[in-house]
């Protein structure tokens, strides 16, 4: 589930990143190219579904993030289950014996 999700991830990505390109910006953008083709198609609020469009895949991208870290700690748990490594206490190691102070003559 969780690779699914992911792949609706980067597809709504793909299609934000398309949507972006396509809208007016203060130098025009894409869409200036289109926007005497939009009025004679009788289109004049594209811009409007534009935004609407964007903003719901945003909507969607968030709530995909979500739902993916959602189902990525549920499969954690799973596997952390079966896959844990015991570490047992070790009994300190006994300082080494002290050797005889040697005399400095």
């Amino acid at each position: 589930m969780y690779i699914f999700i992911t792949i609706l991830i980067v597809i709504a990505a793909i299609l934000l990143t398309l949507l972006v390109l396509v809208q007016n910006s203060k130098g025009g953008g894409l869409a200036a190219g289109f926007a005497s083709g939009n009025m004679v198609m009788g289109a004049p609020k594209t811009a409007d579904f534009l935004e609407k469009a964007t903003w719901t895949l945003i909507a969607l991208i968030v709530v995909f993030s979500i739902a993916a870290v959602g189902f990525n700690k549920g499969q954690q748990v799973e596997t952390d289950d079966q896959s844990a490594i015991h570490v047992e206490e070790t009994v300190p190691a006994q300082p080494a014996a002290e050797l005889p102070a040697e005399d400095a003559e």
